[in-house]
């Protein structure tokens, strides 16, 4: 397989939901501790050396919506621009059209994680600029969109990262499972709800069609503190 091991890892209520104010209660407290055991802290079976989420959770959580101060009538060299290479972990930021201003090459997160951009065809000279000043590399991958496969090769192939966490948002997950490119689901339950009626589920479809999926239980475990651990298979062709 030429590119990394791909596990979906989330965190849901009782009813599948992956965010809420069911997160606020102290009662699931030690179910997110969990979560973040089996990923973060490499007490869990992924060892994983890389994690991606959506640009929404980016500009939310790390860069905060800022904009990149960006110099014009500048070139740089065609293609991926590659350092920071083999470092023991990653953040991966889908960025199609290079819009995020980073402060820093890394973010912190239970650990040091060094930001790898992945950008489409569409973004300038300008922005590939703004990155080369911040010392993060990028890889382009895509025309108009992400191409997930190769960038899955690339990050394998240029940055040595053979496990890496697929963390959402919900559009995210079910575009990669959609796509055969997640090989394992990860579910912690959390022992709580809240019937939150604009909470969003684990798995979100945008697209035009969309075809169901089954999954083989590899492992179902309690955890402590009424919390449940699922972990799937995922199947690659129709269900």
């Amino acid at each position: 397989m030429d590119r990394p091991y791909v596990f979906c890892h989330m965190l849901t209520s009782v009813d599948g939901k992956v965010d809420g104010p069911y997160k606020n209660q102290e009662h699931v407290q030690e179910a997110m501790q969990f979560y973040d055991q089996v990923s973060f802290t490499r007490k869990g079976p992924y060892k994983m050396q890389g994690w991606l989420t959506g640009k929404g959770t980016t500009q939310e959580k790390f860069t905060h919506y800022a904009k990149p101060q960006l110099r014009h009538f500048v070139k740089v060299p065609a293609g991926d621009y590659i350092i920071h290479t083999h470092r023991a972990m990653y953040y991966i930021a889908l960025d199609p059209r290079g819009q995020m201003g980073w402060q820093a090459n890394y973010i912190v997160h239970h650990q040091v994680a060094y930001v790898i951009e992945v950008l489409s065809e569409q973004a300038t000279d300008a922005y590939k600029d703004f990155l080369r000043q911040k010392h993060i590399p990028y890889i382009i991958c895509g025309h108009q969109s992400i191409d997930y496969q190769v960038m899955l090769e690339k990050l394998k192939n240029d940055f040595g990262i053979k496990s890496l966490m697929l963390a959402g948002g919900p559009v995210l997950n079910w575009a990669f499972i959609q796509a055969g490119l997640c090989d394992e689901l990860s579910i912690v339950i959390a022992p709580g709800a809240d019937g939150s009626a604009i909470s969003q589920s684990g798995f979100v479809n945008k697209q035009a069609s969309s075809h169901p999926v089954a999954f083989d239980l590899i492992e179902a475990k309690s955890c402590g503190g009424n919390t449940v651990w699922l972990r799937y298979k995922v199947e690659k062709g129709e269900a």
